[in-house]
């Protein structure tokens, strides 16, 4: 593993690569947002963009996507800020939080909007996160492929000529340049970074006994005789986590340090008790954390130091989740050893290595890491 000599990512995350000075894919991303991308030029493009969907539109103008996150009310903001009628829509997690709930009530109700709650049978998603875990070490496959495909799907069934998504992913955690200077969310976006591992939900049928009408919620139209833009606003608007929480928290966003579930940021993440355990999976697949994300663009920001971030990293170890290990395990009624057991499948034999009876990482970024902690207790 190489890891970057300005933030902390190493090259085996998924769409980083890492050049000949030691700076990753993604803090060339963050110099294109501070030095190549023309601002001024992408709110002009954002603004025809917003005339179409308002000539085309024959109600709602928009969807925009959400979970009642602080990026969620950003979005809305925005949106409304341009004069766009807004139809939010949200995939239903059967793990929602507390927290999250009463965040989406209140963006509701604080920022005025139509919104639906969509929630698909949860015995299909209990069968289909199991199917998912177990043949390709992804729990949020399911919830990935399912907040995708049901804002796409009801644009076109209502004909709502834009959907307004969030960040642009490429851009902000590494991409190639051409992935980077992206702005719209299509097919082949998707398929590379849509966490699908390039499935789809007919891909699926007989998984755990689930059909072809089970998986309705999950599917795309494949010819959907009305033309939708689906845009990043982070590429069109210079996209600052800590600013949207800003801005989220001034409209009646909540959080606070007892919502952290995962990482270092207790405003991200908290909508759902099962988004933790896509993140750590990567634990065992890539040889990182979440942490290692929310530091990295802390980093580029300035707001940490790169051996403060270390330091922090240390100090959290592996971060597994162990509430939400628990609480998953309960939702598919098997044991706690079934989890730990599918994970250890999943483990990268080109980055870990056996010592005795503890797995390592060769060369790791930390040196006096407490690999003792790699064990479920």
């Amino acid at each position: 593993m190489r890891y970057c000599r300005t933030c902390i990512l190493p090259d085996t995350r998924p769409g980083v690569t890492i050049g000949e000075d030691g700076v990753c894919s993604a803090c060339l991303g963050h110099r294109d947002k501070e030095e190549r991308i023309d601002w001024a030029a992408r709110r002009a493009a954002f603004e025809a963009l917003v005339s179409d969907a308002r000539q085309r539109g024959s109600g709602y103008d928009c969807i925009v996507p959400v979970s009642g996150g602080k990026d969620s009310w950003y979005q809305i903001v925005k949106a409304k800020e341009f004069g766009l009628n807004v139809l939010a829509v949200t995939w239903r997690t059967p793990a929602r939080t507390e927290i999250g709930q009463q965040n989406l009530d209140s963006m509701i109700a604080n920022l005025g909007v139509d919104h639906i709650d969509y929630t698909i049978d949860p015995d299909v998603e209990r069968r289909f996160m199991k199917a998912a875990f177990e043949r390709v070490g992804a729990t949020g496959l399911p919830m990935h492929m399912a907040l995708f495909a049901i804002p796409i799907r009801l644009a076109i069934q209502l004909r709502i000529p834009l959907i307004v998504w969030g960040e642009n992913a490429q851009l902000e955690y590494g991409g190639t340049a051409q992935e980077r200077m992206a702005t719209h969310l299509d097919a082949d976006w998707l398929a590379k970074h849509g966490c699908l591992q390039s499935t789809n939900a007919d891909d699926w049928v007989g998984a755990e006994g689930l059909t072809h009408q089970d998986l309705a919620a999950y599917r795309i139209p494949s010819d959907p005789g009305f033309k939708v833009e689906s845009i990043f606003l982070g590429s069109f608007f210079k996209w600052d986590s800590f600013e949207n929480t800003r801005i989220a928290a001034a409209h009646g966003f909540r959080h606070s340090s007892a919502d952290l579930k995962t990482g270092t940021w207790d405003f991200a993440d908290i909508d759902c008790r099962f988004v933790s355990l896509h993140h750590f999976l990567k634990w065992y697949k890539f040889g990182m954390t979440r942490s290692f994300d929310n530091l990295s663009v802390q980093i580029r920001s300035g707001q940490t130091g790169r051996e403060e971030a270390l330091a922090i990293l240390r100090h959290q170890g592996w971060d597994a989740p162990l509430a939400d290990i628990q609480a998953f395990c309960a939702f598919q009624d098997l044991p706690e050893s079934w989890f730990w057991e599918v994970c250890e499948r999943f483990r990268n034999p080109a980055i870990w290595t056996l010592d005795g009876n503890i797995w390592k990482i060769p060369d790791f970024l930390i040196e006096d890491w407490p690999w003792q902690t790699c064990q479920p207790t």
